[in-house]
């Protein structure tokens, strides 16, 4: 082969971009404590919600979230409700306009809405009590 870095170059560029194209992408991060609804965010199915939350007391930390349709502002059903630390997904198959109505006790959240590739959907797994 006559340019055999160039070659290289374009099968790395190619590969980069196609590992690029199936990975997850951030939509938006929220963060804080207390009580809140979100700006709008706008989200293609399938996508992912990843909460964390964090608090100063082991057993006194509340999180409960809702999510909201933002075109007419109708309830759409609890997603998270929760009396103690951690973090976790949920799997959402629908995109659409939404916002997050989120109350909280003595604890520290941050959600991050992502989208995923239908492949990476299929990974993933409702949890088992």
């Amino acid at each position: 082969m006559r340019y055999p870095i160039r070659a290289a170059a374009i099968v790395f560029l190619v590969s980069t971009l196609t590992t690029a194209a199936l990975a997850k992408e951030l939509v938006k991060e929220f963060q804080g404590t207390g009580n809140q609804t979100t700006a709008e965010f706008q989200v293609e199915g399938p996508w992912i919600l990843d909460w964390r939350l964090d608090g100063d007391f082991d057993t006194l930390v509340a999180l409960d979230v809702t999510l909201i349709d933002a075109r007419n502002g109708r309830h759409l059903g609890r997603v998270l409700h929760t009396k103690y630390k951690g973090n976790g997904v949920q799997l959402f198959e629908d995109g659409g306009s939404y916002q997050l109505r989120i109350s909280s006790t003595l604890a520290r959240w941050t959600f991050k809405v992502e989208e995923l590739t239908p492949e990476e959907a299929e990974q993933y797994t409702p949890r088992r009590p």
